[in-house]
């Protein structure tokens, strides 16, 4: 029997950050009549197994269209396809219509998830050892995941309440310049962002565009969230407000379609240069990682994806109205159950508080205590309640006594009697 030693494997394999979140998913499965506060997946009540019989129906309706015949058909949803995907114009027309994103379709490649577009996208800009991420911290694990994979070392830009500074940003990217690296990028969620909930306002934004223009810096827009404001005034995406093409956007249907068919993309318009002076768009140079990671994304899960696209006129706000009514409402019911069970009275002398974000699925309170995964598992074991550490979401300390509640995947019944067992918890630690 071979037997493999596990510090001679690659770091990513024992990314302490990884094993937080894999350990996080097997307290849940050990107690499964905990009410998860910690997941952030979408509700299930909304998808069902025919939807995927109908829009993919749609689509190829669609393609017959567009004058495409059987054999095309045919080849289109059942072959190795396009490296960058073949929904790319429709999706270009839905972020026009939808975000006033206004760029060529074929800047926008087609990705196994957003995750791949992060992974893509890393590999493509980071070329040498000197070459590093920047980060709003606290930040979403998959980023600082994808970077470890690849060997590219990242580095945090504390966020405030308001979301990251742009100011801190151009301090933090002056001072890893003057230790002889490259800040290459800058990767934030300007709404509602995973795990904090800030949300930057509309002078940040640009003033960041700014800061990335006198830094030399890239921006990775990821946007998961940002359909799911609480309420609908206007909140442009950072690529909407890019002039000068500083902005790669991250986008994803996990949430505005559905999870299971794994369809991210991203948006790459930036020019590229070679030696002869040949110019060509950044999205068909990082086609060539794309096509060694998975060749093509799934044609069928394309397919349904545009299917959606198609039946609801390329705008997903009007598509999802029910899903944004569903979260706007969960969100409020959260915030209005903390009230409830920490009454003023007894939370400012313990120190508990949270922030109550403008949208997105998280709401993020500090606790009088450290919350770690030891006491994660007394929560579940004694309490049926689920929450997730903030410090799972920071690169070298920090957040050990903020825990992140999530909303998304549950019955309003449930987010209430979650913060019920979560204040009997919090009450008895």
């Amino acid at each position: 029997m071979v037997e493999l030693k596990r510090d001679e494997l690659h770091a990513s394999v024992c990314d302490p950050v990884a094993a937080s979140m894999n350990f996080l998913n097997e307290v849940a499965s050990r107690y499964p009549d905990a009410i998860a506060l910690a997941a952030g997946r979408p509700y299930d009540g909304f998808y069902s197994v025919d939807d995927v019989h109908r829009y993919l129906a749609v689509y190829v309706s669609y393609l017959r269209d567009q004058g495409r015949g059987p054999e095309e058909v045919r080849r289109l949803l059942l072959q190795y396809g396009r490296t960058n995907g073949q929904i790319h114009p429709l999706i270009a027309r839905w972020l026009e219509r939808d975000e006033g994103i206004r760029v060529p379709a074929n800047a926008i490649a087609v990705t196994a998830g957003c995750q791949e577009a992060m992974v893509i996208v890393l590999r493509g800009l980071c070329a040498g050892p000197r070459d590093v991420l920047l980060v709003a911290e606290p930040c979403y694990v998959g980023i600082t995941g994808a970077a470890r994979i690849l060997g590219i070392d990242v580095v945090p830009v504390p966020e405030g309440p308001g979301g990251v500074d742009p100011e801190a940003v151009a301090a933090v990217a002056r001072r890893v310049r003057s230790e002889g690296l490259r800040p290459r990028a800058l990767y934030v969620v300007p709404d509602f962002a995973n795990p904090s909930g800030a949300c930057l306002d509309v002078p940040t934004r640009h003033r960041l565009l700014d800061v990335a223009e006198d830094e030399d810096l890239l921006v990775l827009e990821d946007d998961p969230y940002g359909l799911f404001g609480v309420d609908d005034r206007p909140r442009p995406r950072l690529k909407a407000l890019d002039a000068r093409q500083r902005v790669i956007y991250l986008g994803s249907f996990a949430k505005s379609v559905f999870p299971g068919a794994r369809v991210g993309f991203l948006v790459a318009d930036q020019t590229v240069v070679d030696s002869t002076g040949r110019r060509t768009l950044l999205a068909d140079e990082l086609s060539t990682v794309k096509s060694m990671l998975t060749v093509n994304t799934a044609p069928i899960a394309q397919a349904v994806v545009g299917g959606v696209l198609v039946d609801a006129d390329f705008s997903l706000r009007a598509a999802n109205r029910e899903k944004i009514a569903f979260y706007r409402r969960n969100l409020s019911l959260l915030l209005d159950s903390l009230d409830r069970n920490f009454p003023p009275s007894t939370r400012d002398s313990a120190g508990i508080r949270w922030n109550a974000p403008a949208g997105g699925f998280f709401v993020a309170v500090d606790v009088p205590f450290r919350a770690d995964e030891a006491l994660l598992e007394r929560s579940a074991s004694e309490f049926g309640v689920l929450w997730t550490p903030m410090s799972f979401f920071y690169s070298d300390g920090g957040g050990d006594r903020t825990l992140r509640l999530s909303h998304s995947c549950l019955e309003p019944e449930q987010v209430e009697e979650g913060v019920r067992r979560l204040a009997r918890f919090v009450a008895a630690t």
